[in-house]
């Protein structure tokens, strides 16, 4: 009887001490997993005299409202990921990977980790070194002083996209704000998903008018009364909010919507418009909470039937998009973040070889373009043709939570290519960002090749059948059958 009692004892003994490893081993595991989230935002206002748009509008005069970099780096999963909102047009080319490479050391994980994005305001920078290296060149060969100029008078002036050593001034501002972020990082138990319908902020640059004629010249600004009349076109009309949580407690929100960025631009006033308004006004709301706000694959997507370019207007269409961003925030609904896959699709673009786009006739504009935006516009297109040269091809990232997943897409996609992925996973809520590397350009769907769209005479230098690679690389990213 004694043995069998001390039989017993051992037995409870070992189950206690079982117990004991396993909540050991439990408690290293919830360790081991458990999320953690820095959060910065930096300054990146260009000074004045910088060019806005690769030289496409006016340059830098004034500062109406400063732009910024807002961004987060998640902890926690095999290695750290980042991601970075600027207030900037585009960043392209070597521009974008350097950014990739500091960004990715402060953080001590890898540059396709790091995803860059640019919200697509017009009155701000496109950073091509690449392109600003090609105008340098071809004025050291002396070839535009051989261009005539556009009066009698007027001297032919110098073409700019960028000022590099502000970029690299930049770089390393952030990069620092990254850093330092580090130790004050917060943790984060779990993502909250909610989104909201926007009213009257988009509509597609498409449309038809009463005779059924298509047209594509719906700007960011229209005052075509047609224009304004006609639908709003193909666009995805919610703004989504994607958001990290510690319990209870919110540490940042990122905001999504497809819309061009744009209300009253173009006259050298820096500005992160109506977008970066509605943020501003999110931040302070809520002014504990970091508010990142990012634009979806908007290349043809504007506010143009709702904007005629009023004084008004960017204050009118930021509060249009606020009301939606606190709708939905209070949809908000939390999920336990228990994961953080990585997934990277490798996509193959090409460049343009069409009747008036070819590099022969890119590198004649650059000799001999009477504006300096059309030396400008096709260096930036050269700048493209080169990294195609060299077998250069574009990183499509996302970030898999479970129930959510954040994709970024390059440059100026078509929306129909952010509709595409939320339909490769649709039981998912599917965040996509567009405005990555930008140096492709607008990539359109095969409609506009056939239709002739009108906003590919420039700023376009993929090639017509891109929209297959696309949405190979959209299904390869999200892991979509």
């Amino acid at each position: 009887m004694r043995k069998r009692s001390r039989i017993q004892e051992m037995r409870f003994l070992l189950f206690l001490v079982c117990c004991w490893l396993g909540c050991v081993t439990l408690t290293l595991g919830q360790s081991a997993s458990s999320f953690r989230l820095a959060t910065f935002s930096v300054d990146v206002t260009i000074p004045k005299g910088h060019p806005c748009m690769g030289g496409g509008i006016a340059p830098v005069k004034e500062v109406a409202d400063p732009l910024y970099a807002k961004g987060f780096v998640l902890l926690g999963g095999d290695l750290p990921l980042v991601l970075v909102s600027f207030d900037w047009c585009e960043i392209r080319g070597t521009s974008f990977e350097k950014w990739q490479q500091a960004l990715a050391s402060a953080a001590g994980t890898q540059p396709e980790r790091v995803m860059i994005h640019s919200t697509h305001v017009h009155d701000a920078p496109v950073m091509d070194e690449d392109a600003e290296k090609i105008l340098r060149d071809m004025e050291a060969t002396g070839a535009w002083k051989n261009i005539p100029p556009p009066a009698p008078e007027a001297p032919i002036q110098v073409a700019s996209v960028c000022w590099p050593a502000f970029n690299d001034e930049c770089i390393q501002r952030v990069a620092t704000a990254l850093r330092e972020a580090l130790p004050q990082a917060r943790a984060v138990t779990h993502i909250g998903l909610g989104k909201a319908e926007v009213q009257q902020v988009a509509s597609n640059r498409r449309y038809l008018n009463p005779a059924g004629r298509v047209f594509y010249n719906r700007m960011s600004r229209s005052t075509i009364p047609e224009a304004q009349a006609a639908d709003v076109g193909t666009i995805d009309p919610w703004l989504r909010t994607l958001s990290f949580w510690d319990v209870e407690t919110p540490v940042c929100a990122l905001h999504g919507y497809a819309v061009h960025p744009m209300s009253a631009y173009g006259k050298g006033r820096v500005s992160a418009d109506f977008t970066g308004r509605a943020r501003d006004m999110m931040q302070q709301a809520y002014p504990k909470v970091l508010q990142i706000y990012a634009s979806g694959c908007s290349g043809n997507v504007t506010a143009g039937k709702w904007n005629q370019g009023a004084a008004d207007s960017l204050q009118v269409l930021a509060s249009r998009l606020h009301t939606a961003m606190e709708a939905a925030w209070k949809s908000t609904q939390k999920h336990p973040l228990q994961q953080m896959q990585f997934n990277l699709a490798l996509m193959p673009l090409g460049a343009r070889n069409t009747l008036v786009h070819t590099e022969t006739i890119l590198r004649h504009r650059l000799a001999s373009g009477v504006s300096p935006f059309e030396r400008a516009e096709a260096a930036m297109g050269l700048a493209w043709y080169e990294r195609v040269k060299r077998g250069h091809r574009v990183q499509v990232p996302c970030a898999d939570f479970g129930p959510a997943q954040l994709l970024l897409l390059p440059a100026e996609a078509y929306v129909e290519f952010q509709l595409y992925a939320q339909a490769c996973r649709p039981e998912s809520f599917v965040f996509t960002l567009g405005y990555g590397e930008c140096g492709p350009g607008y990539i359109p769907i095969e409609r506009s090749w056939k239709e002739q769209d009108s906003n590919l005479n420039d700023w376009a230098w993929t090639p017509p059948g891109s929209e297959a690679v696309m949405k190979q690389a959209i299904r390869e990213a999200l892991k979509a059958p």
